[in-house]
């Protein structure tokens, strides 16, 4: 079977192991979705401060996102009940919204996905609270420097391992671990589907890229080694040996010539300081 598969506005979308290429509509969906999810994004910024609690901050982002038009993809998804996801410090990605209030010196990934249209445009940003000790913000700056140089890679006849090796390459270079539990995916009018997004890899190997598919790119990258660990709540994935982790990311699209990124902040607000 062809591992491609060219689809139109119109389909009925299925998770069927296929890789989807989009035209100019699924285009212009994603653009609306991505734009709405970095809306939300550059919002908080404002908003996420010591003393926050990461409940007040999914409040937050699940109005924002209803205000611009949006619902969010994660309420109600397998039995997650927030807007967003909040991983503080040592969480590496999944972190649920509650009680706990950001304290100084806190890293926090806020990741969100509100879905316009039917399209699901999916981000992420780390933030910084009052002063962060200077391996924290190399950690950051390195995470972000490891998502853009994979999407520096996401251009029509790359591959997969192509950009997995772009940010494996970087992020060991700094002594860093890179997660690979979990990986970035393809969406669209589907929130997770076909093709896995490793961030560990060896270029020229993995699916090839072409014109019309949409994934994002989502490294999360440790201070530590890279063995990460379940919570008994079934979602929050912490580093095992309690090192720092970051997270960015982003959702694209492959164009004819490269990629086009949908959740770029129109404030210029993609990494921190913000």
């Amino acid at each position: 079977m062809n591992q491609y598969a060219h689809v139109t506005n119109a389909d009925t979308p299925m998770r069927d192991g296929t890789i989807k290429l989009h035209g100019p509509e699924g285009f212009e969906g994603m653009r609306k979705a991505g734009q709405l999810a970095a809306h939300v994004l550059d919002e908080l910024t404002s908003f996420v401060r010591e003393g926050v609690t990461t409940e007040e901050i999914d409040a937050k982002a699940r109005e924002l996102m209803l205000a611009g038009g949006g619902i969010p993809a994660t309420l109600g998804y397998r039995g997650f009940t927030h807007s967003c996801c909040t991983s503080i410090n040592h969480v590496v990605c999944h972190g649920i919204p509650g009680d706990r209030k950001l304290k100084d010196g806190d890293i926090v990934n806020i990741d969100v996905t509100p879905i316009v249209d039917g399209w699901h445009g999916d981000t992420s940003r780390m933030f910084l609270i009052g002063d962060v000790g200077v391996k924290a913000r190399r950690l950051v700056d390195v995470t972000y420097e490891c998502l853009m140089l994979g999407i520096e890679q996401a251009k029509p006849g790359n591959t997969m391992g192509d950009v997995a090796h772009a940010i494996q390459s970087y992020a060991e270079k700094h002594r860093y671990g890179v997660v690979r539990d979990f990986c970035g995916h393809g969406l669209g009018k589907l929130f997770h589907d076909a093709p896995e997004v490793v961030h560990v890899g060896r270029p020229g190997t993995g699916p090839e890229l072409k014109p019309g598919m949409f994934f994002t790119i989502e490294p999360m990258i440790n201070i530590g080694k890279h063995a990460v660990k379940m919570l008994e709540d079934g979602w929050t994935a912490v580093t095992r040996d309690r090192s720092l982790s970051a997270q960015f990311e982003h959702s694209i699209g492959i164009t004819e010539t490269g990629c086009e990124i949908f959740t770029k902040s129109a404030k210029g607000l993609d990494r921190p300081p913000y």
